[in-house]
């Protein structure tokens, strides 16, 4: 494999997965993004997009939030789109279950690290941080815990640097990092 391409609903999960691919894949081929506007957006082009990459060898990988859709739905519908493109066997599907604020909300450590606010890591304790992929409205959460100071892209590239790869409170979080291990030892 000589290239992981990935293809992201927005920004935001471009500036943090900056931050978090040197400590997941250290040893990462060369790494390319794909950003579309929205998951409209991406449902309409990522067929085209995937079938146009001429690395012959290159592994995919799709991460788009769940928001307010059945997670199972929504994945098996990007599969399948994976799967027309012809490089379904080389693609990796993984849902932010609910919105990638989720995956800061579990872990808050890396939240008050990232952008500078004490006594947030104290938090995590809190029912609804110690396993928010539930909470419906993580982004806005995220936004009142912070006192308005996380903003979508620059608080995701701030935070990206300190996700913890082996924090299991977001499931849909770890089941990423686990399968961007595999795509590495693949």
């Amino acid at each position: 494999m000589s290239e992981i391409v990935f293809f992201l609903e927005e920004a935001s999960a471009r500036a943090m997965l900056e931050g978090l691919l040197p400590r997941v894949l250290p040893d990462a081929p060369r790494v390319r993004y794909v950003v579309f506007d929205g998951k409209r957006d991406m449902e309409n082009q990522l067929i085209r997009r995937m079938r146009g990459c001429r690395v012959a060898d290159a592994r995919f990988v799709v991460l788009r939030d769940q928001d307010s859709a059945d997670c199972r739905e929504v994945k098996k519908a990007l599969v399948e789109k994976c799967e027309a493109s012809g490089r379904g066997a080389r693609s990796l599907v993984r849902i932010a279950c609910r919105e990638l604020e989720s995956w800061y909300l579990a872990d808050l450590a890396a939240v008050e690290r990232g952008l500078q606010i004490g006594g947030l890591a104290a938090r995590q304790r809190e029912k609804k941080y110690r396993q928010p992929d539930g909470l419906s409205n993580a982004a806005e959460e995220l936004a009142k815990l912070t006192k308005r100071q996380y903003q979508k892209v620059g608080g995701s590239r701030a935070i990206g640097p300190y996700l913890d790869v082996s924090n299991t409170r977001s499931a849909s979080f770890a089941a990423f990092v686990d399968g961007l291990k595999r795509i590495a030892r693949s």
